[in-house]
């Protein structure tokens, strides 16, 4: 026999005894690569989710400006809200008691917005696209309008309420500035627009139910007093303090964005971007782990602005009739939910006094009842205004404010036909839809003309927006003073025509008014 069969005859058995002789060897070393892998699977699903979070963090679309920046914004906008309507309760015995009517008290609640409108124009040109100065301007004139207030009853000249309110007219400029940085692409990402707008609005519904209420109490608790300090001018005398303390907080907390170059490129491309109805990412890690699962992850170019074809710079010229019918549709939008909102606050106490023999407390404490009732909704809106898009929400705010009008209205029908008068409950469950709708609708004006037109364009729209605001309050405060005098039947009419009108433009533009969710 050969050495070599001999070799084979000899390692033959020594192969089948391999296994049984260190039987546990195979299963631990599976076992240890098991581990093993399922240690590298974490740590790269670790790595994923770290990655994923950096990613988005560094996501133009969902940037936001520094905490103690919102807080000025929107405690400031809280602020300017409170007092616009602080005085509502008591401006009608004011006026009457320096020898005006409930006309002209509408106009005193009206007046800063005209003000304000003739302010607005010179001041965003010489802000070069910075807040800071502009905030510090509108804080003094507060001040010094909320004096002059106040000083009114003692000097027993009645347009002193006016020019004191013409004065506080600059101040409320600042509505105009806090909407505009929620949309600046300098500081708030596109997906974060309609978010920060939702808590405007909360700051707005605040401040819509603390000025009527502060109000009333400063009026039934201080009382007739002195020619300084009394019900009427506490009003002022309190707002002025406030101003003072607001201003140094202003100083010490807010960070001023850069000022915009006129060379300066827009984040935004200058055609309006794809509609995309995807909604917001829920987590963090969502939105690049759903990328990554697109394919998305591997396809970043090293130059994205090299890969998309240039376009010229969107002008009036160029602007499409479907562009211009949305801008026309939402400053249609922003001035009606204000006409609605200030002919309902300057309404209230007069037709209150009226049919229900309500004081200006009892006035307050039911406009800031009606404002209590809207805002969990108005809150809870801002957790979903990220996964609902604006023109959805436009509708759904509107078709409230509109069925609190309407049973309003029939409300008064039945009453007038009955030879009796509305009852309590009725006119606070509309004002509640009111409140709530109009409130809810305004959200989403100018976020989604800030995704559909480029960045560049921001401070043009803020300005339009504005100024319809501004027409919307102060026609409807001289219209809710005057809603005896034309007739109840007449005063609700027109505020529902108006809201018509508005409803007929979102639905012939709906497929227009489709933009990015958030």
């Amino acid at each position: 026999m050969s050495m070599s069969a001999t070799t084979q005859i000899e390692l033959a058995p020594l192969s089948r005894l391999t296994p049984h002789t260190n039987p546990h060897l195979p299963s631990s070393t599976n076992s240890f690569s098991s581990t093993i892998r399922r240690a590298q699977s974490n740590a790269s699903a670790q790595n994923e989710a770290v990655a994923s979070t950096a990613d988005l963090l560094e996501d133009p679309d969902y940037k936001m400006p520094k905490l103690r920046s919102q807080v000025v914004i929107f405690v400031g906008a809280a602020l300017y809200q409170i007092a616009f309507f602080i005085l509502v309760p008591s401006s009608a015995a004011y006026a009457e008691h320096l020898g005006g009517n409930a006309t002209f008290s509408g106009l005193v609640i009206g007046i800063p917005v005209v003000f304000g409108g003739l302010a607005l124009l010179p001041m965003s040109r010489m802000d070069k696209g910075t807040y800071r100065v502009p905030f510090f301007i509108q804080i003094t004139s507060m001040f010094v309008g909320s004096i002059l207030y106040a000083v009114a009853y003692r000097a027993e000249f009645l347009y002193l309420l006016l020019i004191g309110r013409m004065v506080q007219g600059i101040g409320f400029t600042a509505f105009m500035y806090t909407k505009r940085y929620c949309t600046d692409s300098r500081v708030v990402g596109l997906r974060r627009r309609t978010t920060l707008a939702s808590w405007l609005v909360v700051t707005q519904a605040i401040g819509m139910s603390a000025g009527p209420f502060l109000g009333g109490v400063l009026f039934k608790v201080i009382g007739e007093g002195n020619e300084v300090w009394n019900g009427f001018t506490s009003v002022g005398w309190v707002m002025a303090v406030v101003w003072a303390v607001w201003g140094v907080v202003t100083y010490l907390l807010f960070e001023d964005v850069p000022s915009a170059q006129p060379s300066e490129v827009a984040e935004q491309p200058k055609t309006p971007p794809a509609a995309v109805d995807t909604p917001a990412p829920t987590s963090l890690a969502e939105t690049s782990l759903v990328q990554r699962n697109a394919g998305q992850a591997d396809e970043a170019p090293t130059s994205p602005r090299s890969s998309a074809p240039e376009t010229a710079p969107l002008t009036l010229k160029t602007l499409s009739l479907q562009q211009w019918g949305t801008i026309a549709c939402m400053c249609w939008f922003a001035m009606t939910c204000f006409f609605t909102l200030g002919a309902f606050e300057a309404n209230v106490p007069v037709f209150a006094e009226h049919t229900f023999h309500y004081s200006p407390y009892a006035s307050g404490n039911f406009l800031a009842l009606g404002g209590a009732v809207a805002f969990p909704i108005l809150f809870l809106n801002v957790f979903y205004a990220g996964k609902v898009q604006d023109r959805v929400t436009l509708a759904v705010g509107s078709t409230l404010g509109l069925i609190g009008l309407v049973i309003l209205l029939i409300q008064m029908g039945a009453a007038e036909s009955g030879g009796k008068s509305i009852k309590v409950p009725g006119f606070f469950v509309s004002w509640v839809l009111v409140a709530l709708g109009f409130n809810l609708a305004s959200t989403c004006t100018l976020s989604l003309l800030s995704k559909q037109l480029p960045q560049d364009w921001n401070g043009h729209l803020s300005v339009a927006i504005q100024y319809s605001n501004f027409l919307g309050r102060v026609s409807g405060a001289v219209w809710g003073g005057a809603g005896l005098a034309v007739g109840m039947k007449t005063y609700l009419g027109i505020q529902l025509m108006v809201v018509g009108i508005g409803a007929s433009m979102y639905m012939w533009l709906w497929k227009d008014l489709k933009t990015k969710t958030g």
